[in-house]
C-alpha cells in the first residue's frame, strides 16, 4: 500500500494517513516511539527510502520513529490485509506439511487434480492470487484439518 500523504491530528493524538483508497487513523500510542507533551512530534513525512509504503515522524528531542503501512492496516482491520495474512499463514503451514508428508509432490499433484505449476504457486507466500477455498483443498489432501475459529473481541486489557 503507498501512502500519499500523512498528517498529524494532535486533538485525536493520531497520525491521518491518506492512501489512493481510503484515509486511516494511527493512534500515538501505538507506535514505538510515542510522543508526549515534553518531546512533541516537529515533524511528519512519506518516507520514500521505504517506496512510499511508510513514513517517519520526527520528535522535538531529535528522534525519529518509523511506521510501515501494514502496522496501519493491522491496526485498522483492513480487510484485504487480514485476508492476504490469512493467506500467508496457510501457505506457510502448507510449506510444511508438504515438507513433512510422506506423500511424494507427483501424488499431491495428482490428489488435486492440477499441474506442477499451480502446486508450486500455491506453495509461493508471495503470491496472493491463489483463493483459501485452493489452500484448503491442499491441507485436505494433506491429511490436516483445517478450523476456522470466530469469537468476540476481547476489550484490550480483558483476560480469555
Amino acid at each position: 500500500m503507498k501512502i500519499q500523504a500523512v498528517s498529524l491530528n494532535n486533538r485525536k493524538k493520531a497520525f491521518q494517513i491518506k492512501t489512493s483508497k481510503q484515509t486511516f487513523q494511527l493512534p500515538y500510542s501505538k507506535v514505538d516511539l510515542k510522543p508526549s507533551a515534553a518531546d512533541p512530534i516537529v515533524r511528519v513525512f512519506v518516507d520514500k527510502e521505504l517506496g512510499s509504503e511508510g513514513f517517519t515522524y520526527v520528535l522535538k528531542s531529535g528522534k525519529e520513529g518509523t511506521v510501515h503501512s501494514e502496522q496501519v492496516l493491522a491496526y485498522n482491520q483492513d480487510p484485504h490485509y487480514l485476508r492476504d495474512a490469512l493467506l500467508y499463514k496457510l501457505t506457510v503451514e502448507a510449506q510444511k506439511r508438504v515438507e513433512a508428508s510422506a506423500l511424494s509432490k507427483r501424488e499431491i499433484i495428482r490428489r488435486l487434480g492440477t499441474s506442477a505449476t499451480q502446486l508450486y504457486r500455491l506453495l509461493d507466500q508471495t503470491n496472493y492470487s491463489k483463493s483459501v477455498d485452493q489452500l484448503l483443498s491442499l491441507l485436505h489432501v494433506l491429511d490436516c484439518d483445517v478450523e476456522l475459529l470466530v469469537r468476540v473481541k476481547q476489550a484490550p486489557g480483558k483476560a480469555a
